[in-house]
């Protein structure tokens, strides 16, 4: 059961304002019943102002009235959805005097045990200072003869709750880190080419269809020749055969039918 605000000046509020008896004020202020009996008889806290349950939101008219209509009942505090602050102040934690001397311990073995844990986490943690645990992890310390690693929570010095914290906020400080350095190394390699190697042998293997327009030439060196069209060739030898026979050039410019009548007509004559 949580603890009651202003435990005294609740009792008096509902000493003044309810009919509730003694034991039950007792039980839920946290109070003797003697006391709250001496409070009721003006011997104690005399002159202090009620504090009102209700108006606070400690305590509803109905569980008052639940309680007064029945002595045997207790009192219960009334559930509050809003989270109270919690105070805490900045800078290192602070250490009793009888603790200080076993904050090197501590300090060295949270260095051994989570290196990921920044200077200032530990400073926090421990409530010491950075040269000292610099002092702590380069050994030169002017007790570190004498140092041995000790859990700070079993030494006292910090909570469970408070390492398991630290350690995870330390960790994903390094996640991130570690991220951000894999993404700048890609961004510096420049990216290479893939070459499909498949496709490269199969165009090689492949073999050149011959043309057959295109005839081959005559040596391995010569380039292929084109082929001459037939009338082309037609042409050429008529040309060769014009140059040996001069009387070749009569029967082109006389018809055959004519060159043979003439020498008909000749015969005869």
């Amino acid at each position: 059961m949580s603890q009651v605000l202003m435990p005294k000046a609740t009792a008096v509020w509902l000493i003044e304002n309810t009919a509730l008896t003694f034991n039950q004020i007792s039980d839920f202020c946290g109070l003797h019943p003697l006391e709250v009996q001496s409070i009721a008889d003006g011997e104690a806290s005399i002159g202090m102002v009620g504090y009102d349950p209700i108006t606070n939101g400690q305590l509803t008219k109905e569980e008052i009235e639940r309680c007064g209509a029945d002595p045997n009942t207790k009192l219960e505090l009334a559930e509050v959805n809003v989270p109270r602050p919690t105070t805490r102040t900045k800078g290192p934690r602070y250490t009793p005097v009888t603790r200080r001397q076993d904050r090197p311990d501590a300090i060295a073995w949270l260095v051994k045990n989570f290196p990921q844990l920044s200077d200032g986490q530990i400073s926090k943690l421990v409530g010491t200072t950075k040269p000292t645990i610099n002092g702590v992890r380069n050994r030169t310390h002017w007790n570190i003869n004498n140092i041995k690693p000790r859990d700070p929570v079993a030494l006292g010095l910090v909570s469970r709750d408070d390492l398991t914290a630290a350690i995870d906020k330390a960790n994903r400080a390094a996640e991130r880190a570690e991220k951000r350095k894999i993404k700048k190394t890609k961004i510096a390699e420049p990216e290479t080419p893939v070459i499909n190697i498949n496709s490269q042998s199969a165009e090689n293997t492949e073999t050149p269809k011959p043309d057959p327009e295109v005839n081959s030439g005559d040596g391995p060196g010569e380039t292929p020749k084109e082929q001459a069209p037939a009338s082309l060739k037609r042409e050429e030898q008529s040309s060769v055969i014009d140059d040996e026979n001069p009387f070749a050039a009569l029967g082109k410019l006389l018809p055959q039918g004519k060159a043979s009548e003439e020498k008909e007509s000749e015969k005869e004559q």
